[in-house]
Order: C-alpha cells, then structure tokens, then sequence
C-alpha cells in the first residue's frame, strides 16, 4: 500500500503520486492519464471542499487499482441544477470502474477502483 498526505499546494505531487502508481501496476497508456485525472478530481475536492489536509492511498486488489481520498470534511456529493463547476466526482465516476462516497462521521471517503491492465 501506498500512501500520501497532501494538502491544496501539493496537487502536483497527487497527480505524480498516481501516475507512478499506475504504471507500477502496468496499466496502458490512455488508462494512466484516465486514472491521474479521476484522483485528482477528488484529490481537489477533498481539500477545497473538506478538510484542508487530506491523505491518498492506492493498492492493488484483483487485478484492479484501488485508491482512496479521505478527509476530515464532510462535503457535498455533486454539482447543484445549473452549476457551473462540481463535476469532479462525476467525471471520476465516468473514468473509473467504481466509485463510493462515504460522507459522515469521521470525514469524506471516497474508494474507486480500476482495471490495472486493460
């Protein structure tokens, strides 16, 4: 298991975080890019409307790549009717496999799953 904390600055050092673990895993080129911007979708939510620090950690179950954003905020689960942004958990669900959001008690979670090799 692989795992960073990270905070609003230090988005540059998620989305290299996540691409280094994808292609740990051997997985494509184009599924590579699909992966770093799906975290990073939710990296960003997770410090811009959670907690202002947050942790990412990423392993390998199946024959997927797993990865997790948690916070301690407790943010909202999608865009309003009409929202010019807020799409970040929509797009992530879009590019991976699976997507669950918990949001309560100790935080935000949000798990995805992809496939490691295409």
């Amino acid at each position: 298991m692989r795992r960073l904390r990270f905070r609003l600055p230090d988005l540059p050092r998620v989305r290299e975080f996540a691409e280094s673990g994808a292609r740990d895993v051997g997985m494509s080129e184009e599924s590579v890019h699909d992966f770093v911007i799906a975290v990073n979708e939710v990296a960003t939510n997770a410090v811009t409307h959670g907690a202002g620090d947050a942790q990412v950690r990423t392993w390998a179950d199946s024959g997927d790549l797993v990865v997790e954003v948690h916070d301690e905020g407790d943010w909202k689960a999608g865009p309003t009717p009409g929202a010019v942004g807020g799409m970040g958990l929509w797009v992530a669900r879009l590019l991976s496999a699976d997507l669950t959001l918990r949001i309560g008690g100790r935080g935000s979670t949000v798990i995805m799953r992809f496939p490691a090799r295409a």
